[in-house]
C-alpha cells in the first residue's frame, strides 16, 4: 500500500514547515491529488490519520483538490479529457496521447494554528 508511504512523506513535509515556524500545530492542509496520480483517496486519508497520530498534524483539517485528467492528443492536436490510463482519445479514438494534467500530487497549502 503506497498510500502509507505517501502519507508519511506528507507528515514529514508538514513537520518540517512546523519546525521552521516554532513547532506550531497545524490547523489545515490542502492537498492536490490529480485524478491520474494513481492514489486511492480513501486509503490515503486513512493512512494520514495513522501517520499523523502524535504529530503537529494530528487533528488537522485536510482539504483535497482533485484536478481532472487531461492529455494532449497528437492526432487531434488538442488537449482532451482523459480519465483512465490506457483509454483512447475520446474524440478520435487514437492512442497517441501524452498526459498533461491530473497527474499531480502535492501539498499546496498549510495553515498553522495561531499562538494563543
Amino acid at each position: 500500500m503506497h498510500e502509507m508511504s505517501l502519507a508519511q512523506s506528507i507528515v514529514e513535509i508538514v513537520e518540517s514547515v512546523s519546525q521552521q515556524n516554532n513547532n506550531r500545530d497545524v490547523a489545515k492542509i490542502k492537498l492536490i491529488v490529480g485524478e491520474l496520480a494513481g492514489v486511492e483517496l480513501q486509503s490515503l486519508m486513512q493512512s494520514l490519520t495513522i501517520a499523523s497520530h502524535g504529530t503537529v498534524m494530528e487533528g488537522a483539517e485536510i482539504e483535497l483538490e482533485r484536478p481532472e485528467g487531461t492529455a494532449w492528443c497528437m492526432k487531434c492536436a488538442q488537449t482532451v479529457p482523459f480519465h483512465h490510463l490506457g483509454d483512447p482519445c475520446p474524440i478520435c479514438g487514437g492512442y497517441q496521447l501524452r498526459i498533461n494534467g491530473g497527474n499531480e500530487f502535492r501539498v499546496s497549502e498549510l495553515e498553522l494554528k495561531t499562538e494563543d
